[in-house]
């Protein structure tokens, strides 16, 4: 279990079958929840919309009756497990916000089971059976002037023994999100993950693609000497197969946990706290950065130079 020097994470990896009811899926988690807190979590981790099948391969409207508001019927569920085991859990959803207003939204629940936070996916993709526009409008941004906040952009949320940034999928390709979520004080970030291989797609270029998914969130790792946990679907569903493969990385980017690609699993890890000072002196990528130098960042591209 964590201390103050200490949290150990569990994540939570499973299939999805199209056919199952979304309260088989709940069930299924809700089991899986429970072993990782046997196993000593002390905050319990989901993969992205983990209440049933990955449906933005398609679009159709009648996909939007999964979406409930939160708190909502799966939260409420999940706030009384989080308080009878005496965990911390992180949940994907599709949120209800408003009539025809949908997100793709992480929540954070204490062990008191109380929802403490959420964090509205900011980066949402739009590619062939990934029709995530379709179906989520983006987390606001910020207003003019401030920071992020309770209830806009990337966030810090404090637990027991950490500070956790949720980030959803799509935004572990983009270093922006990690970097502000790190300044923000998270220590660890989550990125609670559904994504796969087509069918016709070559042994090589699955390969390529799962390294490539590795990469760039260890980077971030790195980058910014903070634990990065991964949790991804497994299991075939339509013309995707999912790869599985959630992982824990440490501050210097070496994997310390990884669960297999096409099985379900319970992947859980003690993350030391102190190592993140330990990263951050040998590597100080944060005292170098050249803040003073970096506002072309906030435009699209740098045309005509």
């Amino acid at each position: 279990m964590g201390s103050p020097d200490s949290i150990t994470l569990g994540l939570v990896q499973h299939a999805c079958p199209v056919d199952a009811d979304p309260a088989h899926s709940l069930t299924r988690a809700t089991d899986l929840i429970r072993d990782a807190a046997a196993r000593g979590a002390d905050l319990v981790v989901t993969q992205e919309l983990f209440t049933g099948h990955y449906f933005p391969q398609t679009e159709d409207p009648h996909h939007f009756q999964l979406a409930q508001a939160i708190p909502g019927p799966t939260t409420r569920h999940l706030c009384g497990l989080a308080a009878e085991l005496g965990i911390e859990i992180s949940a994907s959803l599709f949120e209800r916000r408003a009539p025809g207003l949908f997100h793709n939204t992480s929540v954070m629940i204490s062990h008191t089971g109380q929802i403490t936070g959420t964090y509205r996916k900011m980066h949402i993709p739009d590619d062939p059976r990934f029709y995530e526009k379709y179906y989520f409008t983006p987390g606001d941004a910020p207003a003019p002037g401030t920071t992020n906040g309770p209830d806009a952009g990337f966030k810090n949320h404090p637990t027991r023994f950490a500070d956790v940034g949720m980030l959803v999928c799509w935004d572990q390709w983009y270093p922006e999100a990690a970097r502000v979520t790190a300044l923000l004080g998270a220590n660890v970030l989550l990125y609670p993950t559904a994504i796969g291989w087509h069918h016709e797609e070559t042994d090589a270029e699955k390969q390529r693609q799962r390294d490539a998914w590795q990469t760039v969130q260890r980077a971030h790792a790195i980058a910014n000497g903070v634990y990065v946990a991964a949790v991804n679907r497994t299991g075939t569903e339509n013309e995707l197969t999912f790869w599985g493969s959630s992982f824990i990385a440490d501050p210097g980017g070496t994997i310390i946990a990884q669960a297999p690609a096409d099985e379900e699993a319970v992947l859980v890890a003690e993350c030391d706290l102190t190592r993140i000072q330990e990263a951050r002196i040998n590597w100080p990528f944060l005292r170098d950065r050249r803040v003073d130098a970096y506002g072309d960042l906030i435009k699209r591209m740098l045309d005509g130079t």
